[in-house]
C-alpha cells in the first residue's frame, strides 16, 4: 500500500523498462517487449486487432506506448495483467496526475514557466505534468485493451476501467440531428477544457513571416496557412503532388489516407518556385522539402517543429506548427466569401462541427474593439434651442 500512495503521489516513477518496437509484419506493425526483449503475446494481439480494423500505423505505436504504461505499473506492482482491478487502474490515474512529463523536459532553460499564459500569444503553455486529454487517452487504451480480451474469452469479467453508463444510455440511440446530450464523467476521467481554437493574429502573423530565415521556409508558412494542410501532410508533398496549373497540392489525408487535392494561394505558389530556383528540383517520388545542412534528406517534422522553436525563441512567442492550421481555417471561415460547408471541404473535417468552431470572435480583436470603447470620450448632452434653462434644470435636475 506505501508504493501504491507513493505513486499516486508523484513521489515514485515507474521503471523505464520494455520497448514498443517495430514489428516485421504489418498486422501489427509495432509491438511491446519486456525488459528481456520478449514480446508480450497479449498484447501484440490487441494492436493486431486495431491494425485489422484499419488503424493507421501511428495509432497503432501509440497505443502500444499506453499499454507499456499499463504494464510497466502492473510489473512494478506485481499484479498480473488478467488479475487488474479499479485500484490499480486508479494508482495509474493518480501518477499521470502528478508525475512529471519525461518530454517536457525538452524545452529550453530561461523559458516560460510550465502552465504560465505567453502574454504575446495568449495561449498557455503545457504544464510540466501529463495534460487531461493523456490521462484520458490513457485510461481508453486499457479500457479498450480489456474489452477486446474480454470478448475473446481471457482477462477479468469486469473491465477495470470504469464507464459511465448514463453516457452509454445517452449515446445509445441519439439521433445525429439531436443536440448533444450532456453526461457526467466516468470515474477517473479527468475535465477535459473546451478551448476555442487559437489562431495567429495578423501583426504576429507579419512578425512570424519576417523571422523565417529562407525562401524553403517561407513557402512553407504561406502553404500552411492558405491550404491548411497539417502538418505532416505538407511535409510529405512531391514533385508530382503540384498542379502548378491548378494552383493545388495532393496530400495523404490523415483521416482517410486517401491522396487528395487541396488549393493554395498564387503567393505559396510563387515563394515555392523562388526556393526550387535556388536548390533544384528533387528527382521524381522525393518530398520537395530538403534539409539545408547535414546532405540533401527530406525535411522532417521534427525539424520544421525546431524552427518553429527558433523562431519562437527570438519573438517571445509559442506558436506551434498546428496553429498554422487554426490559422487557415480562422481566415476562410471569417472571411465571408467561403460557406461553412465549402471551409469544411477545404480544411477536411468529418463533421461540421469541428469547423463552426472557428466560427467565433478572436480574443484580440474583442480586445481593440473594448479599447475603442474605453477611449471613446463621453457623449455631451444636448437640447434644442428654445428651451429655458432653467425649465430644463427644474425638469431634469442639474
Amino acid at each position: 500500500m506505501e508504493l501504491r500512495h507513493e505513486l499516486m503521489e508523484g513521489r515514485a516513477e515507474l521503471p523505464r523498462v520494455g520497448a514498443v518496437l517495430a514489428a516485421r509484419g504489418i498486422h501489427p506493425p509495432y509491438v511491446v517487449v519486456n525488459a528481456f526483449n520478449d514480446e508480450i503475446e497479449v498484447a501484440t494481439a490487441y494492436l493486431r486487432d486495431l491494425a485489422l480494423n484499419d488503424c493507421s500505423p501511428l495509432t497503432v505505436r501509440s497505443y502500444g506506448y499506453g499499454v507499456l504504461r499499463w504494464f510497466r505499473l502492473l510489473w512494478l506492482l506485481g499484479v498480473a495483467w488478467d488479475k487488474a482491478t479499479e485500484a490499480e487502474v486508479a494508482v495509474l490515474a493518480g501518477w499521470m496526475r502528478t508525475a512529471s512529463n519525461p518530454q517536457r523536459r525538452r524545452s529550453q532553460p530561461g523559458g516560460d514557466a510550465p502552465g504560465s499564459v505567453n502574454l504575446r500569444t495568449g495561449k498557455p503553455n503545457l504544464r510540466s505534468g501529463y495534460a487531461s486529454r493523456t490521462i484520458n487517452h490513457a485510461l481508453s487504451v486499457v479500457s479498450g485493451f480489456y474489452e477486446f480480451h474480454a470478448h475473446q474469452g481471457n482477462g477479468p469479467v469486469v473491465n477495470p476501467v470504469p464507464v459511465s453508463p448514463q453516457r452509454r444510455r445517452a449515446l445509445a440511440h441519439r439521433s445525429p440531428l439531436e443536440p448533444q446530450v450532456v453526461v457526467g464523467r466516468a470515474r477517473l476521467r479527468q475535465k477535459v477544457a473546451d478551448r476555442p481554437p487559437r489562431s495567429i493574429p495578423d501583426r504576429l502573423w507579419d512578425e512570424l513571416f519576417e523571422r523565417m530565415g529562407c525562401e524553403r521556409d517561407r513557402a512553407l508558412l504561406e502553404f500552411y496557412v492558405s491550404s491548411g494542410a497539417r502538418a505532416v501532410e505538407l511535409l510529405g508533398v512531391g514533385v508530382d503532388d503540384l498542379d502548378w496549373a491548378g494552383q493545388r497540392i495532393h496530400v495523404i489525408s490523415k483521416g482517410s489516407r486517401e491522396r487528395e487535392a487541396v488549393p493554395a494561394s498564387p503567393q505559396a505558389f510563387l515563394r515555392l518556385a523562388r526556393y526550387l530556383d535556388e536548390v533544384g528540383t528533387p528527382p521524381q517520388g522525393e518530398p520537395v522539402w530538403r534539409t539545408r545542412r547535414g546532405g540533401n534528406r527530406p525535411l522532417s517534422y521534427w525539424a520544421m517543429r525546431r524552427i518553429m522553436q527558433c523562431a519562437n525563441a527570438l519573438l517571445g512567442t509559442n506558436w506551434t506548427l498546428h496553429d498554422l492550421r487554426h490559422t487557415a481555417a480562422f481566415r476562410m471561415a471569417n472571411s465571408g466569401k467561403l460557406t461553412p460547408v465549402e471551409v469544411q471541404t477545404i480544411m477536411r473535417h468529418a463533421n461540421i462541427q469541428t469547423t463552426s468552431r472557428y466560427l467565433t470572435a478572436r480574443v484580440e480583436e474583442i480586445f481593440d474593439k473594448l479599447t475603442e470603447h474605453y477611449n471613446a470620450p463621453r457623449p455631451q448632452t444636448s437640447y434644442p434651442s428654445g428651451y429655458d434653462a432653467d425649465d430644463i434644470k427644474a425638469v431634469f435636475g442639474a
